[in-house]
């Protein structure tokens, strides 16, 4: 049975899952890799949560604030061996409905063209394209999502 924790970015089990998620991130993005590592660090971010199977983690996602309503999904992963089980919608939903607990009304993120399985997952999830925000305004590579009414 999956079991989610609650923890923050100090927790070494998404530290382990964030180095993943960035190997496989310069494999796809290549040289534009080091232009989104600058807006993807992990230090202090206070909402993660990280999806184990017994002791294993197998999953893992966070949010940080964007502004007084909403929050910014960032580090979405889940291990190779262990997608397309539903699991990366389980870990977003855990972090919509903790945002919502601290009284967030919506979230915003920001991913690839490169990656098409997370395109899918915030479409499915009820995510709607939005222009690029912040510093990903002009960047052709990203697509930036929004969700109303968590």
């Amino acid at each position: 049975m999956i079991s989610f924790i609650r923890t923050d970015s100090e927790n070494a089990d998404f530290r382990k899952l964030v180095a993943l998620l960035d190997e496989e991130l310069a494999q796809r993005d290549g040289s534009d890799h080091s232009f989104y590592a600058q807006f993807n660090k992990v230090d202090s971010i206070k909402n993660v949560v990280v999806a184990f199977l017994h002791d294993t983690p197998l999953a893992c996602g966070a949010f940080k604030p964007f502004d007084i309503e909403a929050v910014e999904i960032k580090r979405m992963y889940v291990m190779e061996e262990e997608r397309g089980k539903g699991l990366a919608g389980k870990v977003l939903t855990a972090l919509e409905y903790w945002a919502k607990e601290l009284g967030y009304q919506k979230s915003v993120l920001e991913t690839g063209i490169r990656q098409p399985e997370a395109i899918a997952l915030y479409k499915k999830m009820g995510y709607s394209v939005t222009p690029n925000y912040g510093q990903y305004i002009g960047i052709e590579n990203s697509v930036c999502f929004e969700k109303q009414g968590l």
